[in-house]
Parts: C-alpha cells; sequence; structure tokens
C-alpha cells in the first residue's frame, strides 16, 4: 500500500530494513553493555555513591532543589517575556510601514546572529557598569537577559512564519467584510497561527530551560547544572550520581512541558472543527428560499 510519503516496500526493501534494524539493535546493545561495564569497572555503580540520594534529604534540600528553584525561575521569567516580546517582533516585521518592518528586522536579525552565552555575559557586564542591581541578583538577572534577547529573536521568525503559512484567502476574506487589519491579525490570523506554531514554540520553550545552564557554566548563577557540580565536590567521587539525577530531573521538566503543550494543541485542534452535523430541510427553515422566490410557498 502507497503512502504519501513513499511507495509501498517490495519484498527486497523489507529484508534491507529487517538486516538494518537487527544490525542497530546489536550495536546498541553492544553500547548499553561497554557503558554499563565500564561504569560497573570504574566503581561508579557502587551503592554508596548512590545511597544518598534515596536515604537522606541533604543533597535534595541543600542542593538540587535550589538549583532547580533557580533554574525554574530563570526559564519563567525569560518565557513570560520573551513570548510577548517576540509575538510584537514577528507582527512587526508584517507590517505595511517600512519604519516598523525595518527597524523589527534589524533587532531580530541581530540578536538571532549572537550566541546566547555572549548575550548573558554582556548583559553581566552592563549590569556591573551601568546599573545598582547587587552582585547577588546580577547573574539572575544577565541570564535572564541573554534568554530574552536570543529567544525573542527566534520566537519572532516562528511567528511570522506560521503567520505566512497560513492561506491568503484568509486574509482576502476578512478584508472583504470591512475589518482592518490589526482586526484581522488579532480576531482572524493570530488564533488559526498559535496551533501552527505550537510545536516549534515548544520546541523553544525547552531550549530556554535547558540554556539556563550556561549561567551556571560562565556567570556563576547557581542553577541546577551548577548545584549538581558543588554537589559532586562535596560528597567526593559520585560525579556520575550527581550528573545523572540532575539529567533525569531536566528529562522531567522538559518533558512535561512537552506533554503539556501537546495536550494543549489537541485541545486547541478539536475547538476549531464543527460539530459536523446536517441539518434538515425543516431545520433551516424556508426563510432562504422565500427570498430568492423559490419554492412553492413563494
Amino acid at each position: 500500500m502507497s503512502s504519501v510519503l513513499y511507495d509501498a516496500q517490495g519484498p527486497r526493501a523489507k529484508r534491507r530494513n529487517i538486516v538494518f534494524t537487527a544490525v542497530f539493535v546489536v550495536a546498541l546493545a553492544a553500547l548499553l553493555w561497554w557503558v554499563f561495564s565500564t561504569l560497573e569497572e570504574k566503581g561508579q555503580l557502587e551503592w554508596a555513591k548512590w545511597e544518598m540520594f534515596f536515604t537522606s534529604s541533604e543533597p535534595w534540600t541543600t542542593y538540587i532543589w535550589p538549583g532547580l528553584k533557580n533554574t525554574l525561575t530563570a526559564a519563567a521569567l525569560a518565557m513570560i517575556i520573551a513570548l510577548p516580546l517576540g509575538a510584537a517582533l514577528g507582527i512587526a516585521r508584517l507590517s505595511d510601514h517600512a519604519w516598523v518592518r525595518v527597524p523589527a528586522g534589524i533587532v531580530v536579525e541581530f540578536f538571532r546572529a549572537i550566541p546566547v552565552l555572549v548575550l548573558m555575559i554582556f548583559g553581566l557586564a552592563l549590569y556591573a557598569e551601568y546599573t545598582s542591581v547587587g552582585s547577588d541578583d546580577r547573574p539572575l538577572y544577565a541570564v535572564v537577559t541573554g534568554l530574552v534577547l536570543y529567544n525573542a529573536s527566534v520566537l519572532a521568525e516562528i511567528v511570522r512564519a506560521g503567520i505566512l503559512a497560513l492561506p491568503k484567502g484568509q486574509s482576502e476574506a476578512a478584508m472583504a467584510v470591512g475589518l482592518r487589519k490589526n482586526q484581522t491579525m488579532r480576531l482572524i490570523l493570530l488564533p488559526q497561527a498559535v496551533t501552527v506554531m505550537l510545536p516549534a514554540i515548544v520546541s523553544q520553550m525547552v531550549v530556554i530551560v535547558k540554556d539556563t545552564a550556561l549561567g551556571g557554566a560562565v556567570l556563576t548563577f547557581s542553577e541546577l547544572l551548577s548545584s549538581a557540580s558543588t554537589m559532586s565536590g562535596y560528597y567526593g567521587a559520585n560525579t556520575i550520581a550527581s550528573f545523572t539525577v540532575v539529567a533525569v530531573i531536566f528529562i522531567a521538566l522538559n518533558f512535561a512541558l512537552t506533554t503539556f503543550a501537546s495536550w494543549l494543541e489537541r485541545r486547541l485542534r478539536q475547538g476549531k472543527k464543527s460539530t459536523g452535523a446536517v441539518l434538515k430541510a425543516d431545520d433551516a427553515g424556508t426563510g432562504g428560499t422565500a427570498a430568492t422566490g423559490a419554492g412553492g410557498a413563494a
């Protein structure tokens, strides 16, 4: 049976795919066995290196929870600021007025081309030189600033692409009924584009959560990953265990975010579907036929 994406496989293609799958499974099993045996040989799987996470609350309350709290704070602030800012820049890039479109395009292209770590470093220097922000809060401000500037620029392109992906008939129909351009954008285009843009927006939110670790690596921002480094140094020689726990927490955070986004996308798509009910002639009434002069009653 053929598909839109590819033709149905023949007997040779099926046998070849089975062989490739078997080779891949064997190679993956060999890689996992090598990793497991190496860790066991180095003593990284000993219970003494892992028991603190299951028998004591000190690693969680002293290191993991404060780092997780800072990570969530920075990510939440960056999302709250970057989402509306990115939407505004993306809409501005679609403006008919050059004095709006050109500056917005320059801002987006400029900050999108600079690595987010460089933006964080510049932000830290600016806050230290030209503001009265305390040294304790400066890393958080710098991390949020870098994340907002970079991700707002990326989100602006996502918004612009989502709106341009809609059929032109949507805008033409809105103009035909007399809607102004801002009304068309606000009432017609954006509500439909949100569903199209949602997967890309969620991917960018995941990037924001992970990029908070850059602040801990360079700006001494005590987020989750840097807390794991401190924790492994305090307990000694349990680096693999500490970073494994942190990796599982990051996976859980991002999985929860993507799961919520998938649920929201389904709700939005279901909300835009019609009931599909077919009206009977009696339910529709005869007003329309009478108005056109059709029907026996006319």
